[in-house]
């Protein structure tokens, strides 16, 4: 007779810790999709800071000096000021932010779906809960990668510091972190997660209600069938979605967290994300709102919501997992074909034993 334990230990690994494996698969799909669409984020950042009326208190002139620039030109504004690998300046700590939001947001999902909401009677799993899962997810995600999400918008500035003849404020993310916790202590990591988690909020709600509406008209009404052309068309739309209702909120986020601060750490041109939200649409007109709006679409269109896609069983939702667009899937893809053929191996040495 064969030993349990020993047993077990032939599984392949996506068996024998099964949310580690999507953990792994989760970050790997993030962080392809995050490289390959950094320079959309970096641009958009840039934007967002582009003409900030609160700065005129300070006595600073970079809001009269800049000249207004659209996606391109800014894009192409860095590569000829800064250099071209200028357009990946902060990658890293947006890295670490994918693998604690993704992570986060996986673990607290398959929680709620498991044990709080529950599938129907008829073991079907309604859209309305996973819109609700994916937000409360997508909130306890963001809120854990806070600090990660503060130091990537500050590194994303300081190109433009440079520009502009300040200081540079880190040497690199570590010292980042160590500067900010030492000036602001761990209240200083989390400044702007009120409008961050808003922000994901309202991007899960749109992107979820969106995306998997659009497949269903796609399929049900037209030729299309549900391929990668049908994904793509349903990524755009709920694209456009998410970043109408969360750009205003990723505006406010990222002026807050770049604001010049006080020894203490508080900031010098807002008080909070109210008073942000007022001195933007008084100082600069309400559309002010939804400067970067263009990079935002884009990248969430291209790279999806790397963290979520849903996989389909019978017409029925069942899982939640990675990436919906191109580039995750295809990371997923070859890691998925890797973990097949580690079961195969697994299958092949039990039977010989």
């Amino acid at each position: 007779m064969s030993d349990p334990e020993n047993e077990e230990r032939l599984l392949p690994l996506a068996q024998r810790w099964p949310r580690a494996s999507k953990f792994l698969l989760s970050g790997c799909a993030a962080t392809v999709a995050e490289l390959a669409t950094f320079p959309l984020d970096l641009t958009k950042t840039r934007l967002q800071m582009q003409g900030e009326a609160a700065l005129a208190r300070l006595g600073d002139s970079a809001r009269e000096s800049a000249p207004y620039r659209g996606m391109v030109r800014t894009a192409l504004g860095i590569i000829e000021e800064e250099g071209f690998l200028k357009l990946w300046q902060g990658v890293t700590p947006a890295i670490y932010r994918h693998v604690v939001y993704s992570g986060g947001r996986m673990v607290t999902y398959e929680h709620l779906r498991e044990v709080v909401f529950g599938k129907s009677e008829d073991k079907h799993y309604p859209l309305w809960k996973s819109v609700i899962g994916g937000m409360m997810a997508g909130v306890i995600g963001q809120f854990l990668a806070n600090p990660t999400d503060l130091v990537k918008v500050q590194m994303q500035m300081e190109g433009k510091r440079k520009l502009e003849g300040k200081p540079l404020r880190f040497r690199g993310v570590h010292h980042a972190f160590a500067k900010i916790l030492a000036e602001g202590g761990i209240r200083g990591l989390w400044a702007g997660w009120v409008p961050n988690i808003q922000r994901a909020a309202l991007v899960n709600m749109g992107d979820l209600t969106t995306y998997d509406t659009v497949k269903h008209y796609l399929v049900l009404n037209t030729p299309l069938e549900d391929n990668i052309t049908t994904h793509g068309l349903s990524s755009l739309c709920s694209g456009l979605v998410a970043s109408i209702l969360g750009t205003p909120a990723d505006v406010i986020k990222s002026r807050i967290m770049n604001q010049p601060r006080d020894k203490q750490g508080r900031g010098l041109l807002y008080k909070s994300s109210t008073d942000c939200l007022i001195q933007a649409v008084q100082g600069e007109g309400f559309m002010s709102l939804y400067k970067g709006f263009l990079p935002s679409w884009l990248r969430m269109a291209i790279q999806g919501d790397p963290a979520h896609c849903f996989l389909k069983k019978n017409g029925t939702l069942t899982t939640f997992t990675l990436g919906k667009t191109v580039w995750p899937l295809r990371c997923c893809f070859v890691l998925k074909r890797l973990l097949r053929r580690s079961q195969q191996e697994g299958a092949s040495i039990s039977q010989l034993k």
